[in-house]
């Protein structure tokens, strides 16, 4: 691994921490599984890219704000999650296989979404998107694993793809060239996910998303955007 960075700091991005539990077994297993005998760093952290990409099923309704349900080995157990748990399951897979990991946040505009998330969000905008930075060849490289080939396939999009070189940030079309994505404002990198950051933002954003008891809403994103595009 090539740094360029103090020793100091590449400490903070390589240590486990109660989020990203790099240290725990089912998140060692899967990483190691993911990278295989991948000969570097860069090869490492793409084979992690797809391994989350298609190996959690990206489900806006799944989304667990305790503490406890936004750690990566609780995610994996689950095997779905929105885009800040994917983001926080690749930032933990690449620690255990001593690949420097961060998160990272923007606010993007979605203009390709289900009627009924558009409904309980009451905006267009998903604020704190989560994604990862990833160091590889001397630089922070951004990946997105977020949104696994079958939901693309539901939407029309094109997956994002990784080659550990260039950033993957966002769907900026869908296949036919219509806008899909847009950055909307920059939310800066974290060594750690910033949990409270993160809550408050989402009561604040989404309270459609909460029911009367306090429980969230559930749903089969997936389905509903097959459901949605039979309609159109």
């Amino acid at each position: 691994m090539t740094k360029t960075l103090p020793e100091e700091d590449f400490e903070k991005y390589l240590r486990p921490t109660w989020f990203l539990d790099s240290d725990e077994p089912s998140v060692i297993e899967f990483a190691r599984q993911a990278v295989g005998d991948a000969k570097d760093d860069r090869e490492k952290g793409v084979r992690l890219f797809y391994a989350v990409r298609e190996g959690i099923r990206y489900n806006p309704y799944d989304i667990d704000l305790t503490r406890r349900g936004l750690k990566a080995s609780v995610i994996l157990s689950r095997r779905e999650g929105y885009c800040v748990a994917k983001a926080v399951v690749l930032a933990a897979a690449a620690r255990a296989v001593a690949v420097p990991s961060r998160l990272g946040f923007a606010d993007v505009r979605n203009h390709l979404t289900t009627e009924r998330l558009k409904s309980l969000m009451n905006t267009d905008v998903f604020f704190y998107h989560g994604y990862t930075e990833l160091f590889l060849n001397g630089r922070w490289v951004k990946a997105t694993p977020t949104f696994n080939i079958s939901l693309c396939r539901r939407f029309g999009v094109k997956p994002l793809e990784f080659d550990g070189l260039s950033d993957t940030l966002f769907h900026e079309f869908d296949s036919k060239g219509n806008r899909h994505m847009e950055y909307v404002n920059d939310r800066g990198t974290f060594a750690d996910l910033p949990y409270e950051t993160i809550v408050e933002s989402f009561r604040t954003h989404y309270p459609g998303f909460f029911k009367g008891d306090g429980t969230m809403v559930t749903g089969n994103f997936e389905k509903e955007a097959l459901e949605d595009r039979g309609k159109a």
